[in-house]
């Protein structure tokens, strides 16, 4: 049996295992199964070596290992190497490679979101874009990836200034803020922090100004699917925001991971996206 993982912690709330297993299922890998396991950082040697001695095919990472688990890869994707974030594991060439599938996942997403008329997947749909990201986590290096990519107007705060600074090294077109300030024209604002897993947990910044009436359009983006609706979101809808939860970017994700470890890119179509609701 070819076993593949997410490995995280915590791990309990994520549904990769009944994404990928469907998929699995649908195109005959019946050979293959795909399982969760909660992992401490002391255990990502140890996973890398299951690759190497073939006893796991391929392994998702997530919270708060991605960038961890570099120091014990042979070789990095060009984006996870920009990006300092891995969350695909797979063996190439007797090679433990890191891929970063979180950023071209998240752009695939904002371009089905903000399409030009004509549709296009091609075009710059965020430039000039101002978007409050929250967080400096593993993965909020792959969504500034992208909308520095786009030419969108980046504003930072994380609750460790010093995290924030550190990305903005990397990426010089973000203005940090200190946690709690917010931009006073805003577009999108995405939580890339992992506030809100747990049940009424809340990002404590007042966003009630941020209104319908001053700000028609704002979309308020929470990377987390599960639960669908975080507090964070919640707050949004009422005040009469749009919402939108991180479902179709973790599933974009898991189609290039899919397609890394099996070679096959996966269909996303109402089946797959009724799993997650």
């Amino acid at each position: 049996m070819k076993k593949y993982l997410v490995i995280g912690n915590p791990i309990e709330h994520s549904q990769s295992p009944l994404i990928h297993n469907h998929w699995m299922k649908k195109y005959c890998l019946f050979d293959s199964i795909y399982e969760k396991r909660k992992v401490e950082e002391r255990n990502l040697k140890n996973i890398v070596k299951e690759i190497r001695d073939n006893e796991i095919v391929g392994v998702n990472v997530t919270v708060p290992f991605k960038k961890l688990i570099i120091p014990f890869l042979d070789k990095l994707d060009s984006t996870a190497k920009k990006t300092e974030s891995v969350n695909t594991l797979f063996k190439v060439k007797n090679k433990i490679v890191g891929y970063n599938t979180d950023e071209p996942g998240f752009a695939l997403t904002m371009r089905e979101l903000f399409p030009d008329a004509n549709n296009s997947l091609m075009q710059k749909t965020l430039r000039g874009k101002n978007i409050f990201v929250l967080g400096a986590g593993g993965v909020t290096s792959s969504i500034i990836h992208t909308l520095e990519n786009e030419g969108a107007k980046i504003f930072l705060s994380n609750r460790t200034k010093k995290k924030a600074e550190e990305l903005k090294k990397k990426y010089t077109e973000i203005k940090v803020l200190d946690w709690g300030k917010r931009p006073s024209i805003c577009d999108i604002v995405i939580n890339t922090t992992s506030i809100g897993l747990t049940k009424d947990e809340e990002i404590k910044i007042d966003f009630s100004d941020y209104d319908k009436n001053f700000h028609k359009n704002l979309l308020f983006y929470d990377l987390i699917y599960n639960p669908k609706e975080t507090v964070f979101l919640k707050k949004a809808r009422l005040r009469g925001n749009k919402t939108m939860n991180g479902k179709m970017m973790f599933l974009n994700q898991a189609k290039y991971a899919f397609n890394i470890w099996t070679n096959i890119m996966p269909e996303i179509d109402d089946e797959v996206i009724k799993l997650l609701d």
